[in-house]
């Protein structure tokens, strides 16, 4: 996987958290630079974290999936991909208010949302297992990617709302379909 293939993953992969600090920032009623700074390294450690462990996860069965590997990549991005693009129609038709609150930033608080936005992150780690891959590097490459979207993310939900939530995972649900199909057909 070359460069701007992970660069791309890790867009993809940053897109529900991306989103989710769009909401925090539309939600807070002040943003400082302790609140993006904890929303981002929070957001950033659990997109880093997650494709690590599914990645010593998928390590376990390597050997049983390794000539499969194109068909788990296809199948693991696509699923998420897929997900990804479900879920922003039914928020674009059915867009829920957002129940703001005074501090969206309790320590609590970001780390629930960290673990659910990556989620999708620990199934790409495991697809990542079956490639020729330097997890390190991929997944270092995920945490700043979303650290950085995740900070600039709170201050455009302060500035322009909810618009680019739905957007982006959309974006980044194709992204990732795309990938997927990438990855297949290279091999």
């Amino acid at each position: 996987m070359d460069f701007f293939t992970i660069v791309l993953l890790a867009l993809c992969l940053a897109s529900d958290a991306f989103a989710v600090s769009i909401t925090n920032g539309m939600c807070s009623c002040y943003i400082n630079k302790k609140n993006a700074l904890a929303t981002a390294l929070t957001f950033g450690f659990f997109q880093a974290l997650m494709p690590l462990l599914g990645f010593i996860l998928g390590q376990s069965f390597t050997d049983l999936v390794g000539r499969f590997q194109h068909w788990i990549a296809l199948f693991l991005l696509g699923a998420i991909g897929i997900n990804l693009i479900v879920e922003a129609i039914k928020e674009g038709k059915n867009p829920e208010e957002i129940n703001c609150s005074k501090n969206v930033f309790t320590i609590k608080n970001l780390v629930l949302q960290g673990i659910a936005t990556s989620i999708d992150a620990l199934a790409a780690g495991v697809s990542l297992a079956v490639m020729d891959i330097n997890i390190l590097y991929a997944t270092g490459l995920i945490g700043i990617i979303t650290f950085l979207c995740c900070a600039i993310g709170i201050y455009i939900g302060k500035k322009f709302g909810n618009l680019l939530g739905v957007r982006a995972r959309l974006v980044g649900g194709l992204i990732l379909i795309i990938i997927g199909l990438k990855i297949f057909i290279e091999h």
